[in-house]
């Protein structure tokens, strides 16, 4: 079979690489050409467009980059139209990847999207037409086949979430800063992007004179520049960088900073107590904050329902702040046995019994199976 999968951001690159490897098990004459990143590629996919090119977040960074996001979308749809798949797949990226699907659709191809956008936090007047779109859309947050079916009437697939198959084998990874063994560790995630460390590690790097008897290390993407990156911490005391190893890292971390996005979700399965950090254009917060309709931006928090990690968005991310919710989760026990006991039922809900990826694989050769 042929499969045409798309993924824009380093989440998609993770999550596209296991589905890869999935199919590939399923399948072994397979043929997959995909948007997506080094891991992808690594899989076995033949890699067209490299995440990195796609990277644009926020209303007002979309519209800057306008006239590259609509070349991007002919391209794709001639390559797609090319390579003639028997199915697309689609991972998550819905600002790009819904346009795609529609088209898709439209040439009579087999669409199904891997990890669903969430239109319940934001644009629900997207489903109607993702509904007349999409053939199976695979949700990996357990409440949104309850949101799809009671608010929508569409019955859609929860299949767990994919980091926790990705998780299973990151409990004993060797320790990424030799030279500091057995000192206490504070991890810094401040993204992937430079936009967004630009304006969250300064601010994170702020806390490290307070807590002395702490090493602090960052976490630094894959495919950023080390000399810009060392560029950021010249004059802050403590600090390591541990590049392309987020996993061990955080294994041999007590607490961590994290960026708002997938890494808070990663950490906390990790069992990482953490604080949130959140500081984006102040434009594009308050177009946000007229049409988000969600109560937390932490994935944990979006899942349990409730405050489990402390959340610090635009004006709270102060020097202050951070050094106040550090100093509870390094030194107050009552909070570290809130967070472990919440942690360990946020692995209950996202754990179906099965990988995430073997089962959205099933789905795809299914729905492949019906047009054959």
């Amino acid at each position: 079979m042929r499969y045409y999968i798309i993924a824009g951001e380093a989440s998609g690159d993770l999550h596209g690489s296991n589905l890869i490897k999935a199919i590939k098990a399923k399948d072994a004459d397979a043929v997959i050409q995909c948007w997506g990143g080094d891991l992808m590629e690594a899989a076995g996919g033949k890699l067209v467009m490299h995440y990195r090119k796609l990277a644009f977040m926020g209303f007002v960074e979309v519209l800057l980059n306008l006239r590259t996001i609509l070349t991007n979308i002919k391209f794709c749809k001639a390559d797609i139209f090319t390579f003639k798949p028997d199915v697309l797949i689609c991972i998550d990226y819905p600002g790009f990847n819904l346009r795609i699907a529609k088209w898709a659709k439209q040439q009579g191809l087999k669409v199904i999207y891997f990890i669903a956008p969430q239109v319940w936090a934001w644009k629900e007047n997207r489903v109607p037409e993702m509904r007349a779109t999409i053939d199976r859309l695979l949700c990996i947050l357990p409440f949104e086949k309850q949101y799809f079916k009671e608010r929508w009437d569409w019955e859609v697939d929860y299949i767990g979430h994919p980091l926790m198959q990705v998780l299973e084998s990151q409990s004993n990874l060797p320790h990424p800063i030799p030279s500091i063994q057995g000192q206490p560790i504070i991890a810094l995630l401040p993204g992937s992007r430079k936009q967004e460390i630009l304006k969250k590690l300064p601010v994170m790097l702020s806390v490290a004179k307070y807590f002395p008897s702490y090493q602090f290390a960052i976490a630094q993407a894959p495919g950023l520049d080390d000399a810009w990156f060392a560029s950021l911490i010249s004059t802050a005391p403590n600090i390591h960088i541990v590049k392309g190893n987020t996993y061990a890292l955080l294994n041999h971390s007590k607490a961590a900073l994290v960026t708002s996005g997938t890494a808070t979700l990663e950490t906390a399965l990790l069992n990482v107590p953490e604080v949130v950090c959140y500081k984006g254009n102040p434009i594009t917060l308050f177009l946000a904050k007229r049409f988000v309709k969600i109560k937390f931006i932490a994935l944990v928090n979006l899942i349990m329902g409730k405050e489990v990690v402390k959340e610090l968005i635009q004006s709270q991310l102060t020097t202050q702040n951070l050094v106040a919710e550090l100093q509870k989760l390094l030194n107050d026990p009552a909070k570290q046995a809130q967070i472990a006991a919440d942690y360990a039922q946020l692995k209950q809900l996202l754990f179906t019994g099965s990988k995430a990826t073997e089962v959205a694989v099933g789905i795809i050769l299914e729905e492949i199976d019906k047009q054959a």
